[in-house]
């Protein structure tokens, strides 16, 4: 299926001592750039509702999904000229985030495969950097992480969009997103649900368009697959 239009420790780190030197002289009215939650996200933005993700519709980006007969989304991919950019949401404790344990254990799956890794800091604070191998050959990955009130979002950069310069529409709809985590109790990292909405799964299971989404990215190895 094809869509377009034609917090924790790391959590927006750029805002943060801003927020900080403002907050006596106005209330707060939730962070500056999404990933935002539900319940402080700005309103009146067309955005295709997957559940648990609220993608924005953002010119020439794409949304590639992969889902399976009743229409559970296995994959979420955004796409733009090239670039790919792979979504994933998790359940997290309420108490604390859980991106730089995440984190640390990509990086180390990644140094066993034989991959080149650095820790950079990016909008949201730490990310991870890597030179990776892949059938079609090597290839650039920008790990990017954020930690929201008992979730978290995890977004993998791919192609030109792993330099955070030609990012582009790709980071715009990263700020745009909007995640619905819901009130029920699931385990930590545990990949919270997405579905496709009933008209479009409608669609997709009478054309195979629900695996477009499997050769939008070069495949990557995570630790701990399904969970982040």
């Amino acid at each position: 299926m094809v869509f377009s239009r034609g917090r924790g420790r790391g959590r927006h780190a750029k805002d943060e001592q801003a927020q900080h030197d403002t907050i006596e002289a106005q209330p707060s009215s939730g962070p500056a750039i999404g990933p935002y939650d539900v319940s402080e996200a700005p309103t009146g933005v067309r955005r295709l509702d997957l559940g648990s993700l609220q993608i924005p519709a953002i010119e020439g980006v794409e949304v590639r999904v992969q889902a399976n007969p009743d229409g559970v989304i296995q994959q979420v991919v955004l796409a733009n000229r090239g670039s790919a950019l792979q979504l994933g949401v998790f359940a997290a404790p309420r108490s604390e985030g859980i991106w730089d344990e995440v984190r640390a254990e990509i990086a180390e799956s990644l140094r066993r495969d034989g991959a080149t890794v650095q820790e950079t800091t990016g909008d949201y604070g730490p990310e991870l950097v890597a030179r990776v191998r892949t059938p079609e050959g090597h290839t650039h990955l920008r790990f990017v992480g954020v930690d929201g009130p008992r979730w978290m979002v995890r977004g993998l950069y791919q192609g030109a969009a792993a330099d955070p310069a030609a990012a582009g529409p790709l980071a715009e709809a990263l700020r745009g997103l909007v995640v619905d985590r819901g009130q029920e109790a699931k385990p930590v990292r545990e990949p919270l649900p997405l579905r496709l909405p009933r008209e479009i799964a409608d669609q997709a299971g009478q054309a195979p368009a629900a695996q477009a989404s499997a050769s939008a990215a070069p495949a990557v190895r995570l630790p701990g697959s399904p969970t982040p």
